[in-house]
């Protein structure tokens, strides 16, 4: 199935048929009328590719860096929650994936997996997407078990003051761990390679914080009330100052989304900022990350990286982010998609055809280096387009 699979949307199919529903929406999902997550993927299209011709194109070169560290491409997994759900491989076979390909790879403060078991699989760039809690002691640990585990970066989550409200999960009544109900029986029926691992493999856990919520252990819990309990509305900039101090190393700030908050978070300590509306599934009338890459590039100049975070779905679109200012792109969906509907292989595929795609828009446009992207590779495109 996955060699048929040409594109990152035909993964999505593939994912959606193995997937029972309530999984599947979990992953594809975003906050009430889902308008921002529509428009994260529809705003590449609203730029058009300006190309270079007779240079000579028989060699492509796509190494850069993030965080600080060397990548074959500028192309980051982002960090993404409760990836066991997906597939029982989880992040492990995410990270054999990303390391295959030279790519640097997120792992999520609600992730699946221990921070010290995947920092002593994965070789690669290793980012750990971090929260501050209420309870700063917790925070505290994460940053001492990432420099403990060599951890290359952190990204710092600030989109998060309240969950959003992401009403597919709501109807299918999601749960932390997840569980029967009588409305989402039928769908886990009629979904046994998904159903079976999960009844009968190793336990759903929140690998980096169950040690500190009782709770979850003792019944099942809701994800809404868990997650939205550990969000502190008081988080200030004087927050990330004490964070960067405390971490001092490479530090991207992430749910950023205008140049003045952009300048603010490198004034702050922080080496860069991931534009990210958090994939659609927080403010929903938020604007598309790809369309503040110019503006935040212009605020900051050349120093601070800029990541993309959100919609990219093509090759093309990493292009059209580097032409537009950002240092690289990041992926959440995409890489999820490939690992339900195959595992380590699906993801495997999933980075491979947007790779693939890249090099094959760098040739098109007659550009042989990254580095030799510029502004003017890319422009608006004419009112009427398809997006």
């Amino acid at each position: 199935m996955l060699n048929r699979a040409y594109s990152i949307a035909d993964l999505r199919g593939q994912a959606r048929r193995r997937l029972p529903r309530p999984i599947f929406d979990y992953i594809d999902g975003g906050a009430d009328d889902e308008l921002a997550l529509a428009n994260n993927t529809g705003a590449f299209g609203r730029y058009e590719i300006v190309p270079d011709v007779l240079n000579d194109v028989s060699t492509i070169r796509t190494a850069s860096t993030l965080f600080g560290q060397a990548v074959s491409t500028p192309l980051m997994l982002a960090p993404t929650g409760l990836t066991r759900m997906f597939h029982p491989g989880a992040e492990d076979a995410v990270a054999r994936a990303a390391a295959r390909h030279g790519l640097a790879y997120a792992l999520s403060t609600m992730g699946t997996t221990r921070i010290e078991d995947w920092a002593s699989a994965f070789a690669g760039p290793r980012i750990f997407q971090i929260y501050v809690f209420r309870d700063r002691g917790l925070t505290s640990e994460f940053i001492q078990r990432c420099k403990a585990a060599g951890v290359h970066g952190l990204a710092l989550t600030v989109d998060t003051p309240v969950a959003g409200n992401r009403e597919r999960d709501h109807r299918n009544g999601l749960s932390l761990p997840p569980r029967l109900t009588l409305a989402s029986l039928a769908h886990f029926a009629m979904h046994p390679g998904w159903s079976l691992p999960a009844l009968t493999g190793r336990k759903f856990d929140l690998a980096n914080v169950s040690h500190r919520v009782d709770a979850l252990s003792r019944r099942s819990m809701s994800l809404f009330d868990y997650i939205g309990s550990q969000f502190d509305r008081s988080v200030t900039w004087k927050d990330v100052e004490w964070l960067a101090a405390e971490w001092g190393g490479p530090l991207s700030i992430k749910g950023v989304m205008t140049p003045e908050d952009a300048r603010r978070a490198v004034d702050c300590g922080a080496s860069g900022v991931m534009l990210s509306n958090h994939g659609g599934r927080q403010l929903d009338d938020a604007p598309a990350p790809v369309d503040q890459i110019a503006a935040v590039r212009d605020r900051l100049g050349d120093g601070p990286e800029i990541i993309c975070d959100g919609g990219v779905r093509r090759g093309s679109d990493l292009f059209k982010a580097l032409a537009l200012g950002a240092n690289g792109v990041s992926i959440g969906r995409p890489y999820l998609y490939g690992l339900a509907a195959g595992g380590e292989a699906g993801v495997d595929r999933a980075l491979s055809l947007l790779l693939a795609e890249f090099e094959r828009t760098l040739t098109l446009a007659g550009v042989n280096d990254i580095a030799a992207i510029s502004p003017r590779h890319v422009r608006a495109a004419p009112a009427g387009r398809p997006a």
